[in-house]
């Protein structure tokens, strides 16, 4: 990266060309912000590029954007009352929680997000959590590098053939799960209240929650984090899965009740469970769910590949740089 390119992650220099529009990366975790440099090279001048995580430090820095890309970053109804120029957010991933949809559509801000760039990798790696879990690889893996060669010591695992899979939320990426899990030769069942029978493929039923929880062998989660799925997975939920389940989340810590989780884990009434998303993150060694040999945490990394890295910076770019061309958004998840 050249210096004209960016600047480094905290710097708060103005736009360096007068006229332009002033388009601010509020706070990635990425490497380089060279690909929206690129795309957006003829709608602002220098994209300046900060590390905000608190909304003080969004109100300090960002108060002059006209477009604004955010990872972490929040964007509450406090903040966006102090970005007057503000047009555009496009946030680098699908879910959009940590901005207020409401507050930006009365502030007549434009909310986007870039909701199918990470489908295939995403799907992977929940499909990956589900083998890993009901092969017991880990633990197999962990047993043989302590001298314990024995098949014995991982009974019992099921043929998968035999087993049902249920998937909460059956949008792009829970579609491409049941698609996957069908082809391994498995039973799929899927609970989403916006979809009916016809929007899904003939091999996945359509059921209730409380049907899905009871007879799954597997549940993974794939919804959205709203006001209706936090805690979703709660106590009660679990209470409802076969003791010889396990469970997946590579959508939203949140939508898993953690404390209870652990509970269900603890009184052996769950086969195990994976988990690539912690309502709190990054997650520390001292996590009650870490000390279980039938969990399994990966860093928020489902969404992950090269390629998938690269489109979404594209994308996300793409996105602030039509609104402030005055062109349509493809992804617009508010309305005003």
């Amino acid at each position: 990266m050249t210096p004209a390119a960016a600047k480094h992650p905290g710097s708060t220099a103005p736009a360096s060309h007068p006229g332009r529009r002033a388009v601010i990366v509020a706070d990635c975790d990425h490497p380089t912000i060279d690909i929206e440099q690129g795309v957006l090279a003829d709608t602002c001048g220098t994209l300046r590029w900060l590390a905000c995580r608190s909304e003080d430090e969004v109100i300090a820095q960002c108060g002059d954007a006209e477009g604004l890309l955010i990872q972490y970053a929040p964007l509450t109804r406090r903040v966006l009352e102090h970005l007057p120029r503000c047009r555009i957010v496009a946030r680098y991933g699908v879910g959009v929680d940590t901005v207020d949809l409401q507050a930006a559509a009365d502030h007549r801000i434009v909310v986007c997000n870039v909701p199918d760039y990470g489908t295939h990798e995403v799907s992977d790696h929940a499909l990956g959590l589900m083998l890993c879990l009901t092969r017991k690889l880990a633990h197999a893996n962990n047993l043989v590098k302590h001298g314990q060669w024995d098949f014995r010591l991982m009974q019992p695992v099921r043929r998968l053939q035999v087993q049902t899979i249920g998937i909460i939320g059956v949008g792009r990426i829970g579609g491409a799960m049941a698609q996957k899990s069908h082809a391994l030769g498995m039973r799929v069942l899927g609970c989403d209240p916006y979809l009916s029978p016809d929007d899904v493929p003939s091999f996945v039923t359509l059921v209730t929650l409380p049907e899905l929880l009871a007879q799954s062998d597997v549940v993974s989660v794939h919804c959205p984090l709203t006001d209706e799925t936090r805690n979703l997975i709660d106590a009660a939920a679990l209470a409802q899965m076969k003791p010889t389940a396990y469970l997946i989340n590579t959508a939203r810590g949140s939508i898993v009740d953690e404390a209870a989780l652990e509970q269900r884990l603890r009184a052996g009434r769950l086969a195990g469970a994976a988990l690539d998303v912690l309502a709190r993150e990054p997650g520390t060694p001292d996590h009650p769910l870490f000390r279980y040999e039938n969990f399994l945490c990966t860093p928020h990394m489902a969404w992950h590949s090269d390629e998938a890295m690269q489109e979404l910076k594209r994308k996300a770019a793409e996105e602030v740089r039509r609104v402030l061309h005055g062109e349509p958004p493809l992804y617009q998840v508010n309305n005003f």
